[in-house]
């Protein structure tokens, strides 16, 4: 099946809401576009510049945006199962934006008139953000060593950040800091400002095309108004943020059931002790595919259930009811944390039985199979899962909330 059939005629389940089909197929046509490129880029370590351009020409980003803003309107599960269907095609793509669609999502969160009105129109026709946060080194939890300074009408941010995945092909950076007083803040930054230096030097295993790398802030000038602080921002960021990563997941076991049917289906040649001339007609072999499909259709499922527990977060942030809108951000976190272990199990142990169907001609580096592994090895490395059965545990046996990621600190 290729990503022109609709989500059921894949065989991967009904889209969520009954004008997905209608929304997805607009973004197909460049899903297929990109997903021909893919190996390609891979083999030669290509950033993909290019698929992003023809995403943003596509306004992709603006999935959240609502339709009366200029954008798609799309509800979270859609947003998910979008993701899902890019990740099939590129899973580096995915994670390039996911820091763009974690600060889209901020914006449609905003209680802020000014800050709506000031981003969702740049949101609206295609602009994407990238993300600096993270810091290395004597890092602490919920502080940072980057500082914005202010001072009268102007303000300026200086800093240096690591994995600032997708910042090297965004128009804006958001980046956590802090005030000179210690608080905690947010900065959008235009990636072209001066003083403002992304460089390309990830060296990971997997996802090697995401420009995860080093950002550094030079006295980098940043409009008052795109200073925020942190307590203001969307509740529900560390699930969501995660469960983009299990979305990238569940279209990488998509790609590897879609790649090693036809690598069974094309191959001639079989073992000397299998039992039929023809891999297709081997029935261990097909056990092997339906289990590759299989968990890539759990994994699938399994987030589009978890996003509807976003979306309920994101409906609670505009009902006025405080306690109901803490307790849906507390349902989605535990959601998110009970599906990460699953899905990451599931693509993990798909990407690595792809090999019992194929074989060791499936080991050779223009082959490329080895990428998925290496891929879902480093998306799953993200917030490691042995904190979150625990988390899960917690809650089980002693109703103890997941702790947010913007309450750290503060429980």
């Amino acid at each position: 099946m290729t990503q022109s059939h609709s989500t059921v005629e894949a065989g991967w389940g009904s889209g969520p809401g009954d004008n997905y089909e209608d929304l997805a197929s607009q973004f197909r046509p460049v899903f297929s576009r990109i997903r021909e490129g893919a190996v390609t880029r891979e083999l030669n370590r290509t950033l993909p510049h290019e698929p992003i351009a023809w995403l943003k020409d596509a306004r992709f980003g603006a999935l959240r945006v609502p339709a009366e803003e200029g954008g798609f309107g799309a509800t979270l599960p859609q947003l998910f199962a979008l993701l899902a269907e890019l990740s099939q095609a590129d899973s580096n793509v995915t994670q390039a934006l996911r820091a763009h669609f974690g600060f889209a999502e901020d914006i449609v969160n905003s209680h802020s008139q000014d800050r709506r009105d000031r981003w969702l129109p740049r949101l609206a026709r295609g602009e994407i953000a990238g993300s600096a946060w993270t810091e290395i080194g004597e890092a602490k939890q919920a502080a940072f060593a980057t500082v914005v300074k202010r001072r009268a009408d102007k303000a300026h941010v200086t800093g240096a950040k690591y994995y600032t995945t997708g910042s090297l092909f965004a128009d804006w950076i958001d980046i956590g800091a802090s005030g000179e007083d210690g608080s905690s803040l947010s900065a959008v930054v235009s990636r072209h400002a001066p003083g403002v230096n992304v460089i390309d030097d990830w060296d990971g295993f997997g996802q090697i095309l995401t420009a995860s790398g080093t950002t550094t802030f030079t006295d980098a000038p940043v409009e008052v108004q795109d200073v925020v602080v942190d307590e203001e921002r969307f509740k529900y960021s560390a699930a969501f943020y995660q469960l983009v990563h299990l979305a990238t997941l569940a279209g990488i076991g998509r790609a590897v059931t879609n790649d090693v049917a036809q690598a069974v289906k094309a191959r001639r040649r079989s073992y000397s002790n299998a039992p039929s001339p023809r891999p297709a007609e081997d029935a261990q072999v097909l056990q092997v595919v339906g289990r590759i499909r299989g968990a890539a259709y759990s994994a699938g499922a399994i987030v589009l259930k978890s996003a509807e527990a976003l979306q309920r977060a994101f409906d609670a942030r505009f009902q006025g009811d405080v306690a109901a809108e803490e307790k849906a951000n507390a349902i989605a976190e535990l959601e998110v944390a009970q599906a990460q272990t699953v899905v990451s199990n599931l693509i993990l142990d798909a990407s690595t039985l792809l090999f019992d169907a194929l074989g060791a001609s499936a080991t050779q580096r223009t082959s490329a199979f080895d990428r998925y592994w290496r891929n879902a090895r480093t998306l799953s490395s993200h917030n490691p899962r042995i904190y979150k059965d625990r988390i899960v545990g917690d809650f089980a046996v002693n109703g103890t909330p997941p702790p947010y990621q913007w309450r750290i600190g503060q429980v």
